[in-house]
């Protein structure tokens, strides 16, 4: 491969471990062709980028995102705003997130396949981050997020709303198996689908070859999706009678299964009801038992669901999981290599090495004892570009 492009850095994080450096990441048309760590220098001839005392990292992955959410407004208004709106605040969001070290995003949730639309954009030239789609998510007649647009409430007609998603273009399907907190009428601690009709779901899904990755907070429900053989879950938090507590069997399962657990970050704010504070207080103690029984976890955000949400949160997130008991190595792991993993795309996205997409962060020193420099992220490359970032 002939390097168009060199980028020289002081450190360097891989998606798994840190090397000290010089390091030398030479790209040829988005693509890393190689990495040198001699301290030779850059090939005549081509574009040379010198960081400095910089490290480089892969750019963030936010796995679980809402592009067409306006954190500020009410969700139910999503029914009635027109493809336009919902097009044109999908590609601001994804700008935000982008000149904010986020460089691949999963939609897990739009309305009217906008998302489809703009990642057709990003394919014919348009600068954005890389972006996979769900479409609307399948969910009960009023039910969470109903006001998207995917009600199926019988195995045919989920059946039916799959093959549509697959003929639109999507690359995940997403399924509401359980109520969830931000739609009215409907419970968190409650499943909404039988593991009859989430199999229905998984097995139409993956005829198509497509994962299905299933919204899940009662336990039931997790129970039922773990049953149909879904790819992952999301939110994962085990809530029910007693609170949000684990249920060793469910886990045994999951882990044996292989399946993503998509922990979505949240942090105690002013005005949450109690029972959802309660939740709160015990889901990094039940992230951590997840992880010390093998089960595979990445960290994401849930943007656009609120005004705690902003698309370009994501950096001052994984801060916070810093001040939950998680290590800078697993947090900056589990949103880069582990985050393009549990998406399917763990094999070009989330590192840095030969054959990978050159989707590069630089922060000032380094992140190896602290996730602070993610707050001031000094250049973004997308695909070997530099992106100008966010002040």
């Amino acid at each position: 491969m002939k390097a168009t492009t060199g980028i020289r850095a002081r450190r360097l994080f891989d998606g798994h471990r840190w090397r000290e450096g010089p390091a030398l990441i030479l790209i040829e048309n988005g693509i890393i062709g190689d990495i040198d760590f001699s301290g030779a220098r850059c090939p005549e001839g081509i574009e040379y980028i010198d960081l400095g005392e910089s490290a480089v990292l892969p750019g963030l992955v936010d796995a679980h995102a809402h592009l067409t959410w306006a954190p500020q407004g009410d969700p139910q208004n999503l029914a009635t705003d027109t493809d336009e709106i919902l097009l044109g605040r999908a590609r601001r969001h994804a700008d935000q997130a982008l000149r904010s070290g986020v460089t691949t995003i999963r939609d897990l949730g739009d309305r009217g396949y906008a998302t489809v639309s703009l990642q057709q954009e990003y394919r014919h030239g348009a600068v954005g981050p890389q972006l996979l789609t769900s479409g609307p998510p399948l969910t009960r007649t009023g039910g969470h997020c109903w006001y998207l647009g995917g009600e199926a409430d019988t195995s045919p007609a989920l059946t039916a709303a799959v093959d549509e998603h697959a003929r639109r273009g999507v690359d995940w399907i997403k399924i509401m198996a359980t109520g969830g907190f931000r739609t009215q009428g409907t419970n968190p601690w409650s499943a909404q689908y039988t593991r009859e009709q989430l199999t229905a779901v998984v097995d139409t899904a993956h005829g198509w070859g497509l994962p299905v990755t299933a919204h899940a907070h009662a336990t039931a429900g997790i129970a039922a999706a773990v049953a149909a053989g879904v790819d992952g879950l999301e939110h994962c938090t085990f809530v029910g009678e007693d609170g949000a507590v684990l249920e060793p069997r469910i886990v045994e399962s999951i882990v044996q299964q292989d399946i993503w657990c998509g922990i979505t970050i949240a942090r105690p704010r002013d005005g949450l009801p109690v029972q959802t504070l309660s939740i709160l207080e015990k889901k990094w103690g039940n992230v951590r038992a997840l992880m010390a029984a093998g089960a595979r976890i990445a960290f994401s955000t849930d943007a656009g669901i609120n005004s705690a949400k902003p698309h370009d949160t994501l950096p001052r997130d994984l801060v916070y999981l810093t001040s939950q008991g998680f290590s800078p190595l697993e947090v900056l792991t589990a949103a880069t290599a582990d985050a393009a993993a549990s998406c399917g795309i763990g094999t070009r996205k989330g590192r840095i090495a030969p054959g990978y997409d050159a989707d590069l962060l630089a922060v000032p020193g380094t992140c190896k004892y602290s996730l602070e420099p993610l707050l001031e992220i000094t250049e973004i490359f997308r695909a070997g570009r530099a992106v100008t970032r966010l002040h």
